[in-house]
């Protein structure tokens, strides 16, 4: 019977299987290569699981809730990009209370239309800094021509292809003054600005009759001892008035926004009742704005900025009114508004529709304004080259500035060898500049926002 058992066994495992298995079993436990390889995914693949199993019974510990549908598009270590509302408020408030250490950086929208391009240009070199970005826009009334020739001067210097700073918008826009064109053309040049560069502080609107009265240098010098979150706007409610009655009113349709071809604003016969969501505000159409405040008008989480503009949309002058009304009907950002808009700017008395042109007789009145901008001047007009002279020191392409290391020996461009673009040469004008800006934030004075 042990034979048997042992023969059965035999006839089981043969003495030929045996061997074989033998010989395969240690080949494979011989290779022992896969053995970490397989215990770490499992490991991994165990801990992946334990885990998601753990995050979807248990809740953050965090003390708000993540919101459902805001997407922070900002980087995490550049928590001043784009913000989600409930954010705002601390981004605000961390802006306010925090001094940035760098110094800061303008963005410059400068816009013509038919006839500017030189005008254009010569602004444009007299608010040039490398440290700043700068959209021009020339509007469709201009022939191809002369927007092509435009674009080929910023090709052709040098600092702007080396900087890279300076960009002609490609889409030109019909734009109608006093029309919606003018606002639609504006949050544009804003768009291309933030999705361009991440790095500036203040948006600045300028037309091709407006001039600097100081250099970029004082400006930014001043500007430097500043919290970021003072927006330069002049305001008003629109309480009362004629503006009441020939502004808000009237229904108007700009065929700007639909035509190829520029034409006269349309008035409708319907007359439209004062809105009741929010209050209305007036002011001028130049501004300084801070980044925050443009970025909110372009994204709109609340949707307060996408309203008020398609309320402006049929409003006679809307670009006196669609930033002043967006910014002081938003708790978050009404008492950043400082009204006032930077500029010097000569009226008749009573205002007529359009400012008087300024000249040499106006000189005195603009230095002591203080302003860091006027307007408007006439093509070439002799006071241009006098402002170039005695307060930009301007004698070649650009208002020079520390940033200039070149030599001047021999008539040459001493902006044509950059040096460190943080480094500032205040002038006179930075003292007048302070002056202005101490009797602006004064406590009296910004009790007085939006109201």
């Amino acid at each position: 019977m042990i034979g048997r058992k042992s023969n059965v066994g035999g006839l089981l495992n043969p003495p030929w299987m045996r061997k074989n298995f033998n010989s395969h079993s240690g080949r494979m436990f011989s290779d022992r290569k896969w053995i970490v390889p397989f215990f770490a995914s499992l490991f991994i693949s165990v801990t992946l699981l334990l885990t998601a199993a753990f995050g979807l019974f248990f809740p953050s510990q965090s003390d708000e809730p993540l919101p459902f549908d805001a997407i922070s598009f900002a980087k995490q270590e550049d928590s001043s990009g784009y913000f989600i509302e409930p954010e705002l408020t601390s981004s605000l408030e961390e802006a306010s209370s925090v001094m940035k250490m760098v110094p800061p950086r303008l963005a410059y929208l400068i816009s013509g239309t038919k006839g500017d391009s030189h005008r254009m240009m010569r602004t444009l070199q007299a608010v040039y800094h490398p440290r700043n970005q700068y959209v021009l826009h020339m509007d469709l009334e201009a022939p191809p021509r002369e927007r092509l020739e435009l674009t080929n001067l910023v090709k052709a210097d040098p600092t702007f292809n080396e900087v890279e700073n300076v960009r002609v918008m490609a889409q030109s826009n019909l734009v109608t003054y006093k029309g919606p064109t003018m606002i639609a053309c504006t949050l544009q040049a804003i768009a291309i600005l933030l999705r361009e560069s991440r790095d500036w502080d203040w948006f600045i609107n300028l037309s091709a009759s407006d001039y600097p009265l100081m250099t970029q240098d004082d400006l930014l010098h001043v500007f430097s001892n500043l919290t970021r979150k003072f927006n330069f706007i002049e305001h008003s409610p629109m309480i009362a008035g004629w503006k009441l009655s020939h502004r808000a009113k009237p229904i108007i349709v700009d065929p700007g926004l639909y035509l190829s071809k520029k034409s006269d604003l349309s008035w409708t016969t319907q007359r439209r009742s004062l809105p009741t969501s929010f209050k209305l505000f007036t002011g001028s159409a130049w501004v300084m704005l801070t980044r925050s405040f443009v970025e909110y008008c372009i994204w709109g989480w609340d949707n307060l900025p996408r309203t008020i503009l398609m309320y402006y949309t049929n409003f006679l002058s809307s670009p006196e009114g669609y930033f002043h009304t967006v910014i002081c009907n938003n708790n978050d950002f009404r008492h950043t508004a400082v009204s006032h808009d930077l500029h010097y700017i000569a009226w008749d008395n009573p205002p007529k529709q359009h400012p008087l042109s300024l000249t040499m007789k106006d000189f005195n009145k603009m230095v002591n304004s203080s302003a860091p901008f006027a307007r408007k001047f006439a093509k070439d007009d002799p006071v241009l080259d006098k402002i170039d002279k005695e307060l930009l020191g301007r004698t070649g392409r650009f208002s020079p500035g520390a940033w200039c290391i070149g030599s001047s020996e021999g008539g040459a461009d001493p902006c044509s060898v950059r040096g460190n673009d943080s480094v500032f040469a205040p002038g006179p004008g930075a003292g007048r500049l302070q002056e202005l800006l101490h009797s602006l934030l004064a406590e009296e004075s910004l009790k007085k926002q939006c109201t």
